[in-house]
């Protein structure tokens, strides 16, 4: 039986990942870890399922789009086309990922003194 722990969480302002693993009935265990812009899609869904998504909505829609495109483009390193996108669809339906991944965004749109709110299913 293989034991896998899998997890994400901002350190020094920077998405991280990380997975554990060990075998119950052999030796073989290991450690992994890694940041960059994206967790891979396999770690993601299975902290999507386990945990939920999370939505981040601008506390105040009609907010400027310049500090949000601005704390988008840090975040992501998008194009401006695919900034304007993302603020597109955050001032309408907000952005839905894993809590850590919205906790990230929002945080860098909170440092351009835009307010915003996480909600989990649980909220």
């Amino acid at each position: 039986m293989l034991i896998l722990d899998a997890g994400q969480f901002i350190e020094r302002g920077r998405l991280w990942w990380g997975t554990e693993g060990n075998c119950r009935s052999c030796p073989v265990a290991w450690c992994e870890q890694d940041s960059g812009d994206a967790t891979p899609e396999e770690i993601r869904q299975a902290l999507l399922a386990e945990h939920g998504p999370a939505r981040l909505r601008l506390t105040e829609p009609e907010a400027s789009t310049v500090p949000v495109l601005r704390a988008l483009r840090e975040v992501h390193g998008l194009s401006l086309t695919q900034a304007r996108a993302m603020a597109a669809e955050l001032k309408t339906i907000g952005l839905v990922g894993t809590l850590v991944e919205m906790e990230l965004i929002a945080a860098r749109i909170r440092h351009h003194s835009v307010e915003t709110t996480v909600e989990t299913s649980t909220s």
